[in-house]
């Protein structure tokens, strides 16, 4: 019978949706629970394409397998569908973003439903839920009543595309993340995050997480903690510049300093500076860069000298030039820093740019031809007063020391991480629950009015003023205060795509609540997830984002661990025909639509487990596809052909607890492809010794959580859903016996001199006496022996026997 996948995988499908058998219980105290999550889809356009198919897999394959195992498994779904993505296709395509999020979440869906996966679609949630975003409100409002969310006016990104702000994590290789499009830097007042209260945790918690080691040190380099010291210097009108340095030893060194365009110290000194006209040209300037460029260690140094004001170094009291430049970023430090050329090359390359001087502070090096950037501390200061003769190591505490006594300076513990820019000139969004009263400032909603509705809108595209399309809609905006009934007026910035992401693996544990956003039997039961596989894109963001939230609501008692996740996995991408990323301007994309028409959801499935390293880039194949299907299409010839007894044949036992001891291991340590490999050996084997039902019970329950449709087929016409009345994914998952894992016998070659004579079948493992005798009873072996004295045997266990002869005396 042909192996006829497309109705196969129809008639599973539906049986799943109606028998639920992939359904979570809360509380269930008779079986280990495990959570199983992957990363938020955005419901785009395009819906669900092989790169979203990937990790979604991966996943489903190890919780089937987890249910195998006996555990109560939570494995749910849902869309991140506020935001960019949804908005722009919206925009693009003149249609409603609601009925672009239901219309992608009806296809996202049926794809889903199309490939397999066992989620408990009981627990299914989507972000722009009123009955969903009524807790991302809530949880915004804890944060502004414990002082996290405030608004603040400052330099931000600007994608002159979207016309929309963006957080710095959204700015990629100097362009918006989502778009491609040109960041500036505009002034804007905003709503923040005070994620940086949370920087030291952060980082510490890593420590005690099972996150692959890449996502830790990510982690560690975007909040960028450094142990150092301010130090005051003084400008020649007065005004204190406050430096921030790891290197206060170098203080003697210091031979100019430069302040960042943004720093308001420029306007107030717009008077006192004499070349005002060239600096506010350079301002200008500055504001068309974006943070990543500023910040590029070889782009060319520029910069304008503050003709009227200079600095005083405070170690050496000598004057010393003071400079804008776009590489000093407001948002990092103080915004002021100080240049010792000597011993920094971006100080070195932009003093021998503007003929600045450039003193030796730490010995051992040409600084006439470079800056000498010695990274022990064993270097000695010289130059550097009552620091010469000093080690760095020993100059470092004795200089912070010096400039504490002298009241100029402080230690200091730096991060590169900044506040969240939490608000967003869009319409798409979570409304902000805040009213702005001219009595009483800032207010928030009464919780008992949450969810505060977005309202239905005709037009929803950005405006060229930058405001949010909200601002227009003045029935909605104008309102009454929740304080003292006065008028008032809502926010109309709405939140971040990144918001209701931030939290959504606590709601799938208790969807349904409309008292809290879970309850704390759920939070206790579920708490934390136990695997959670996601992209790298998105350390940076979302797992930064969701741990600083998670963070937030323990200190607050919401939920009881200090980490939402307790182990973190990360998948490479799948790239294109010819190793290039897919994507629809190079019209390389492949659709999982088109793989499943032709060769099934298994292969699908098994195709993009196989294709090579989970966390590494894999290159797509089309051709390469059609040997998972002919591997599939063996498995159903072997079915077949399998004689009806349902014990295991002695021969078979070796390669199948092989395979169940390889299979189960390669799973758990995300190793699909070598367990594929494994199980295609399994039935190069079958084949050749002959197999019963009962040896191929085995392969099908190995292989469900990879291939669920062709399985759970097998399973119910070898008889295997009758005799357990059980469907294949919840039966057991079978256990290696170690001691089957070696064959009982072993073929040997016999080689007489090296010669191969014959071959014989033994017990493993042997004793080397008996395989000799063995041996001399093969007739081509006694035949070539006779006559002959042993003078040596080679025994290679297992392998052969080589018998060393010569003629007897």
């Amino acid at each position: 019978m042909k192996y006829d996948f497309a109705s196969i995988e129809k008639k599973w499908q539906r049986k799943w949706l109606e028998e639920k058998p992939f359904t979570a219980v809360t509380g269930d105290k008779t079986r280990e629970k495990f959570f199983g999550l992957i990363e938020f889809p955005y419901p785009s356009g395009q819906g669900l394409h092989v790169g979203h198919a990937r990790p979604f897999t991966a996943m489903d394959i190890i919780c089937r397998k987890k249910r195998m195992q006996g555990y109560n498994v939570l494995f749910p779904i849902g869309y991140d569908a506020f935001g960019l993505p949804t908005e722009n296709y919206a925009v693009q395509h003149h249609i409603h973003p609601a009925k672009v999020t239901h219309d992608n979440i009806e296809n996202f869906r049926k794809q889903l439903h199309m490939l397999g996966y066992s989620f408990d679609w009981d627990r299914e949630v989507n972000t722009t839920d009123p009955s969903y975003y009524k807790w991302t409100q809530w949880i915004f409002l804890q944060m502004f009543k414990h002082g996290l969310a405030y608004k603040a006016s400052m330099p931000v990104n600007w994608c002159t595309s979207c016309k929309i702000v963006l957080a710095n994590e959204e700015v990629v290789d100097g362009v918006c993340e989502r778009c491609g499009g040109e960041v500036i830097r505009k002034e804007k007042s905003q709503w923040m995050l005070a994620i940086t209260k949370y920087a030291d945790r952060l980082i510490d918690d890593l420590d005690d997480l099972d996150f692959i080691e890449r996502v830790k040190i990510q982690q560690k380099n975007w909040i960028g903690r450094s142990e150092g010291t301010e130090v005051d210097f003084t400008a020649t009108n007065g005004d204190k510049l406050t430096v921030y340095t790891t290197r206060c030893d170098t203080l003697f060194g210091v031979t100019y300093m430069v302040i960042s365009p943004e720093h308001p110290y420029l306007q107030q000194w717009k008077d006192q500076i004499r070349n005002w006209d060239e600096v506010a040209a350079y301002i200008e300037e500055a504001a068309h860069k974006s943070d990543f460029e500023r910040g590029e260690l070889n782009k060319e140094k520029t910069g304008v000298r503050l003709e009227g004001i200079e600095a005083v170094n405070p170690a050496s009291g000598k004057q010393v030039p003071l400079f804008v430049s776009d590489y000093v970023l407001m948002g990092y430090g103080t915004g002021i820093v100080m240049g010792v050329p000597g011993h920094d090359q971006r100080d070195w390359e932009f003093a021998t740019k503007f003929g600045l001087p450039i003193v030796e502070v730490v010995k051992g090096g040409d600084v006439t031809r470079e800056a000498f950037t010695l990274k022990d501390d064993t270097g000695i200061m010289v130059n550097s007063g009552f620091l010469n003769g000093m080690t760095v190591k020993e100059a470092i505490p004795a200089m912070k020391k010096w400039v504490t006594e002298q009241g100029i300076g402080r230690p200091k513990t730096n991060f590169k991480l900044r506040d969240w820019v939490f608000s967003r000139q869009r319409y798409w969004g979570e409304p902000i629950p805040l009213v702005n009263c001219p009595k009483c400032g800032w207010v928030p909603l009464p919780e008992d009015q949450l969810p505060l509705l977005l309202p239905e809108v005709d037009s929803y595209e950005v405006t060229d003023t930058g405001e949010s399309p909200l601002s227009k809609m003045t029935d909605w905006v104008n309102t009454t205060c929740p304080r003292c009934g006065g008028p008032a007026q809502r926010e109309t910035d709405t939140m971040p795509q990144w918001a209701g992401s931030s939290w959504y693996f606590l709601r799938y544990m208790d969807p349904h609540n409309d008292k809290e956003f879970a309850s704390k039997e759920a939070l206790e039961y579920w708490s934390p997830v136990d695997w959670y596989n996601g992209g790298m894109e998105h350390t940076t963001l979302h797992l930064l984002y969701s741990r600083f939230w998670h963070k937030f609501l323990y200190d607050i008692g919401a939920v009881p661990t200090k980490e939402p996740y307790a182990k973190r996995t990360s998948h490479g991408m799948i790239l294109g025909e010819g190793g290039e990323k897919m994507s629809k301007s190079r019209g390389n994309v492949v659709n999982p639509n088109d793989i499943v028409d032709q060769y099934g959801a298994d292969t699908m499935r098994l195709y993009i487990m196989f294709i090579g390293d989970f966390e590494k880039a894999a290159t797509w194949s089309n051709d390469a596809v059609k040997g998972s299907k002919r591997f599939l299409d063996r498995v159903w010839n072997l079915a077949e052909s399998a004689s009806d007894s349902y014990d295991v044949t002695p021969a078979n036992e070796a390669v199948i607890h092989k395979t169940i001891k390889k299979v189960t291991e390669d799973v758990d340590s995300l190793k699909m492809n070598t367990a594929i490999a494994a199980m295609m050996t399994m039935v190069n084997e079958l084949n050749a010794n002959g197999c019963t039902r009962g040896d191929l019970k085995y392969l099908l329950l190995l292989l469900n959580p990879f291939a669920p449709h062709i399985t759970e087929e097998l399973w119910e016409n070898l008889g295997f859903a009758a005799q357990t009345g059980k469907m294949c994914c919840q039966a057991e998952w079978p256990v290696a016996d170690e001691s089957k894992t070696v064959a009982s016998t072993v073929e040997l070659a016999v080689q007489v001199n090296g010669k191969l004579k014959g071959t014989i079948s033994m017990p493993t493992d042997s004793e080397e006496k008996a395989v000799v005798d063995a041996a001399l009873a093969v007739e081509k072996v006694r035949k070539a022996t006779e006559g002959m004295q042993i003078i040596k045997t080679i025994l290679v266990k297992n392998r052969l026997v080589n018998l060393i002869v010569k003629p007897a005396k």
